[in-house]
């Protein structure tokens, strides 16, 4: 028997109400703050990714799905969100509308990782980038959408972190100091953090294993080594997140997983269970459109994963609105009955009237049956008499009370 792949999911139809209420939402708060649409193909070429997410990060190394198509081009399926819309934003010209552009997407993720709760080989995500200004405004209103959409989900008891990791000009000196703190821990760190030490200490800081954790804990701060522009931007964002009243705690072991990432970074994450289970993070990527070609332009962004909100929703038994059904059935009795009901079931959905039309040699008994096993509200009944009369029989299958009406006012009474 074929199943789905590992790390991959089916979204079957009694869970798609929470999809589209989550879909829904996006789309809502996206449209306050001015965010509009974009869609970009499921694949890119190799080289947008291992530029913009960096060579030396855990995604480039051990998680892409990475292949050569019949061109003989290398081809990696997305693994994550900003850098297709950055390359969208160069090969469409975005950069001569008015500035910052502001984009969102819906779409799936590939990365190929040991599969666990909210974590799949094939998630979905939705995202969104203010790209063109480096306003510390423009932080805070992206930090402001995702805490609002949260609370637009009726999900409490989070936790909004941040930190600013400095820019080209001032990390540097902050890297040097990490490594010579981190040298006295060499024979303490795992394999994957031995490596790191070499050609990315930056992501020191992000190892998930207890020990390394401990060690981060302790080691120098980004903060006190930003150049004089990022410490007057972090001090200003702070302010602005205390003006909108957003409850931030900073955390110095905070640098997100994408080498894209300048000055700042945040996360939101369940209180109780911390970054393990991040709902979602952003952060500044002002070189980002540089690296790929463009003329130097600061940008923004923020990602969420729909299956990790889903899973909170669940967690805190938060509902969401149940996807409209049919509300009437057509059970008829003979040959000329069943003409007629097709008839009526296509006349009735023309205006907008949701109809499931018996289907097969059921008996009424069990036709009727089966309209109760889907929750319908009422039923219509066509028989032989009825067709020759132009009647129906209109069944309340809450009460079981019914009435015989012409077959013209059937549309009526619906509505």
């Amino acid at each position: 028997m074929y199943r789905a792949p590992r790390g991959t999911s089916d979204i079957l139809p009694k869970e798609q109400a929470h999809w589209r209420h989550i879909e829904q939402k996006v789309a809502d708060i996206c449209q306050l703050y001015g965010y509009e649409r974009i869609d970009a193909p499921a694949f890119e070429d190799t080289q947008l990714f291992t530029r913009s997410v960096g060579e030396d990060t855990d995604i480039v190394e051990k998680q892409m799905y990475t292949f050569q198509d019949r061109s003989g081009s290398q081809i990696t399926l997305r693994p994550e969100g900003t850098a297709s819309v950055c390359r969208a934003y160069l090969e469409h010209g975005l950069h001569n509308l008015p500035q910052p552009v502001k984009l969102y997407y819906i779409t799936s993720i590939f990365r190929y990782e040991r599969p666990q709760a909210g974590r799949y080989r094939q998630h979905y995500q939705f995202g969104y980038e203010a790209i063109g200004d480096d306003d510390p405004t423009l932080d805070a209103e992206v930090i402001d959408l995702a805490w609002q959409f949260f609370e637009s989900l009726n999900l409490h008891h989070l936790s909004l972190q941040l930190n600013s990791i400095g820019c080209k000009k001032c990390r540097p000196g902050y890297l040097t100091a990490l490594k010579d703190y981190y040298a006295s821990y060499t024979h303490d760190l795992c394999s994957d953090c031995k490596t790191r030490l070499k050609r990315n200490p930056l992501r020191l800081l992000d190892c998930k294993k207890p020990l390394c954790q401990q060690i981060a804990n302790s080691a120098p701060r980004s903060i006190d080594y930003l150049c004089q522009q990022c410490d007057t931007h972090f001090n200003q964002l702070k302010k602005y997140l205390e003006l909108l009243e957003l409850p931030f705690i900073v955390n110095h072991c905070l640098v997100r997983g994408l080498d894209y990432y300048t000055r700042t970074v945040f996360e939101i994450q369940p209180e109780a269970e911390g970054a393990q289970s991040t709902l979602g993070g952003g952060g500044r990527y002002d070189d980002l459109i540089e690296e790929l070609g463009g003329k130097p332009t600061p940008a923004i962004g923020f990602a969420a994963g729909i299956e990790r909100i889903i899973i909170n929703l669940k967690k805190q038994n938060i509902p969401v609105p149940s996807l409209p059904k049919p509300r009437v059935f057509i059970a008829y009795v003979g040959n000329e009955a069943r003409d007629k009901a097709t008839k009526l079931a296509s006349t009735l959905r023309r205006t907008g009237i949701g109809v499931i039309e018996a289907i097969g040699s059921k008996s009424l008994k069990a036709q009727l049956r089966q309209a109760n096993s889907l929750g319908i509200h009422h039923t219509v009944i066509i028989g032989d008499e009825e067709v020759e009369a132009g009647t129906v029989i209109l069944r309340d299958m809450t009460t079981a009370e019914q009435k015989t009406i012409p077959i013209d006012q059937l549309e009526g009474e619906l509505q």
